[in-house]
């Protein structure tokens, strides 16, 4: 609770979609120690970002998204269901923290549009001609390489 005089601030929700949005309560972030070049300032700050989200329990996302999510997710999801989102390609924890939540955030709306159904189409009279035409020219083709009567 906040004392007299104090104000909470709530973190916006964000937004994935129309009708989808984030809490951001259910990101967790933990920084650490960014891998690859930057000299003596890499060894000594932790940049890299590892942000951590519950696909599986989180109220957010509806059943559909969710599990298209799960699967465009890959090998960053864990066995419990949890996305993990690594990034350490910039030197500064803030772009670090952007680039990791950019990314959440397009895999969420990837998950989000619903795929196009496939349209059952018939193959033409024309198509099923030719096709019949190259089976027989092959088999004729095929069968000539018969073997041959002996030589007296």
């Amino acid at each position: 609770m906040a004392a007299v005089g104090e104000t909470t601030h709530r973190a916006q929700p964000i937004r994935i979609t129309g009708t989808i949005a984030l809490d951001p309560d259910e990101i967790e972030e933990t920084f650490v120690r960014a891998a690859g070049p930057g000299g003596q300032h890499v060894n000594t700050t932790s940049t890299a970002v590892q942000l951590r989200f519950d696909v599986r329990h989180s109220p957010s996302l509806p059943d559909d998204v969710r599990q298209r999510l799960e699967r465009l997710a890959g090998r960053r999801l864990t066995r419990s269901g949890v996305l993990v989102l690594v990034a350490q390609g910039e030197r500064s924890q803030l772009r670090n923290r952007e680039e990791a939540l950019a990314r959440l955030v397009a895999l969420v709306r990837a998950a989000a549009r619903p795929p196009i159904p496939r349209k059952k189409t018939k193959p033409t009279k024309a198509s099923k001609r030719r096709r019949l035409d190259d089976k027989k020219r092959h088999g004729t083709l095929k069968s000539l390489r018969g073997a041959r009567p002996p030589v007296e």
